[in-house]
């Protein structure tokens, strides 16, 4: 018998990493934690409540899950903050916007994307267009262009090379959330100016975990206005005052760090950089190719792991959940996303359930 091919035997690893996964649909919602994390978050808590807490094994969980990540998204970890919300950051980057700026959005896009922008004062303004519209939409006085590279209402994936050309044309910096991407979906963060990533969803990680990244120019152009110890150049001697040196690359947005989520995060993303990216991308999107074909859906305008239809009363999902899958409903739409722990056999249990 020959051997099996290479992407299957990755993705059989990444399959029995998890204990869970049949009838889950529902990655784009809440990732599910490998095995691994799980054990080391229990070690790490065990010792806690016996009186044996280790900062400095967090800490090293905190700089390890950045390295991992940086790699996963094929930037150096200079570039990378760590934090633990998607809307920090977005504040952070619409802090350090001119005064009477326009931010060009996606229409729909998530709210803890676009809300602090809206929100921001100082004359900022916020302006939407379909994403498949957003990069013809760019005009000379956009200041920014901040937008999700899949959209977690829909699913739908940006055309991300034509909206870096229309604004890098005008001069205005991207900002994409690349949150329902990074995990099932090759993703060259150094491809846009800014970055962010909640890693509880396809990364599986805890919630609690975000990163952001930020090219060198975005690096001295933005004000760390949520700095605090952990963006210190050495954050075990900037605990008190606030006369600190603070870090000289993207480190200096580092949000003081939620070490227990981090415990678990490290393993969850050391499997993700260990499976081949175009083997789970192949898999991941082949599975909702064949539930798309299965509901006699159009192809997707760019594969996607995600698949959502018009529910506006809810029928459909709760045929779903009636037959024990998770999945998840969103703006009127019914959701299920296919991830490295889905099978076939899970997308045509779903369909039985929807009567196909």
């Amino acid at each position: 018998m020959p051997p099996a091919p290479v992407a299957d035997v990755v993705l059989d690893v990444g399959r029995a990493a998890f204990s869970g996964g049949r009838d889950y649909l529902a990655a784009c919602t809440l990732g599910l934690p490998p095995t691994t994390a799980v054990e080391e978050m229990r070690v790490h808590l065990d010792d806690w409540a016996a009186g044996r807490p280790d900062a400095g094994a967090y800490t090293a969980a905190v700089e390890r899950s950045r390295g991992l990540y940086a790699g996963l998204v094929h930037v150096d970890r200079s570039r990378v903050a760590i934090g633990s919300q998607t809307s920090v950051f977005a504040a952070l980057v619409a802090a350090s916007l001119p005064d009477d700026a326009e931010v060009l959005c996606a229409e729909g896009d998530f709210s803890s994307l676009v809300v602090p922008f809206v929100r921001a004062g100082r004359g900022i303004t916020v302006r939407t267009a379909p994403l498949a519209d957003l990069a013809a939409s760019v005009r000379a006085d956009t200041a920014l262009v901040a937008f999700s590279l899949v959209q977690s209402a829909t699913g739908d994936v940006a055309d991300a090379d034509a909206i870096v050309r229309a604004a890098a044309a005008v001069g205005a910096p991207t900002f994409c959330d690349v949150t329902q991407a990074v995990g099932w979906m090759p993703v060259d963060a150094g491809m846009f100016d800014m970055t962010v990533c909640h890693a509880y969803k396809w990364l599986c990680a805890p919630r609690g975990v975000a990163f952001f990244t930020a090219s060198p120019q975005v690096v001295d152009s933005t004000r760390p206005i949520f700095a605090g110890w952990y963006a210190g150049a050495d954050p075990w001697t900037s605990c008190y005052g606030g006369d600190i040196e603070l870090a000289p690359d993207a480190r200096r947005f580092d949000v003081s760090p939620a070490w227990q989520a981090f415990l678990g995060a490290e393993p969850a993303l050391a499997l993700f950089a260990s499976l081949d990216a175009q083997a789970v991308l192949a898999h991941t999107t082949g599975l909702a190719e064949r539930f798309r074909r299965g509901r006699g859906m159009d192809a997707a305008a760019r594969p996607s792991a995600i698949v959502t239809w018009t529910d506006p009363t809810g029928c459909d999902l709760a045929r779903l959940a009636g037959a024990g899958i998770t999945a998840s409903g969103r703006a009127g739409r019914a959701r299920v996303a296919f991830h490295v722990f889905n099978d076939a056999d899970d997308v045509d249990r779903a369909l039985r359930a929807l009567g196909v």
